[in-house]
């Protein structure tokens, strides 16, 4: 689905990712693990077009996006569901939702179909659906970003520290969830401080550090590695 090739990221002088390749295949949940500042969510931020490599390409289907508008990245499928939730506290959750939607609803489609699902992986949402986002809980606040994020209809979903934040309750919650969205045919891209957690659900993983991918495998290859489980795992 998405083949990132040789991509290098710069702030200002500071190089966040060096030569970074890897890719995602249809249907996989693939996941993105390291220590912070590792470039997990520079990756991210690239590929849905916040962030400009300085060289490389990344390829989504049949386009290369890398310099593609991120309205026009949104529009071909791609959803980013950001670290820190970003909702939009004076929205309730249901304008919050309903403003996903304004990559496709201009051509005068209807959202319904969209919201049901939402509603019926989140049922909180829908009993708070005329509540200000700012007196959300936080893990509702979470529900309603994931939410949000699959309500602009995508094909891939990139999904940045889901659980941070959370109750272990609320985020084993959550990581189900996002098995449930990817058995119902969403292809999606996860970085997770959790790496215990992200390696039971992901199909394959890929290890940063420093910028570098410097690790990859499947996930239940990645989860018994020495090196691994004694620098991500605490064992």
């Amino acid at each position: 689905m998405i083949k990132i090739d040789n991509i290098d990221v710069y702030y200002g002088n500071v190089q966040a990712l060096n030569s970074v390749e890897f890719e995602v295949n249809t249907g996989e949940i693939v996941t993105l693990i390291g220590a912070n500042g590792a470039g997990k969510s520079t990756i991210l931020k690239t590929i849905s077009g916040l962030i400009r490599p300085m060289h490389g390409s990344i390829k989504y289907l049949d386009d290369n996006i890398e310099t593609m508008a991120v309205e026009k990245i949104v529009s071909k499928g791609i959803s980013h569901v950001p670290e820190g939730r970003r909702i939009f506290p004076g929205l309730t959750v249901f304008g919050n939702l309903e403003v996903a939607t304004s990559s496709w609803k201009r051509r005068g489609e209807s959202y319904k179909k969209e919201l049901e699902y939402v509603f019926q992986l989140f049922p909180a949402l829908k009993k708070r659906k005329d509540q200000l986002g700012w007196s959300l809980s936080g893990g509702e606040q979470q529900m309603l970003a994931m939410g949000r994020g699959l309500m602009s209809r995508p094909k891939l979903l990139l999904l940045d520290e889901p659980s941070l934040g959370l109750a272990p309750i609320l985020a084993r919650s959550v990581f189900e969830t996002i098995r449930e969205i990817n058995k119902e045919g969403t292809t999606i891209l996860l970085v997770e401080q959790n790496a215990y957690a992200a390696l039971q659900i992901a199909n394959r993983g890929y290890v940063l550090e420093n910028g570098q991918i410097v690790l990859s495998g499947k996930a239940k290859d990645l989860a018994s590695d020495e090196k691994v489980k004694k620098a991500y795992l605490g064992g």
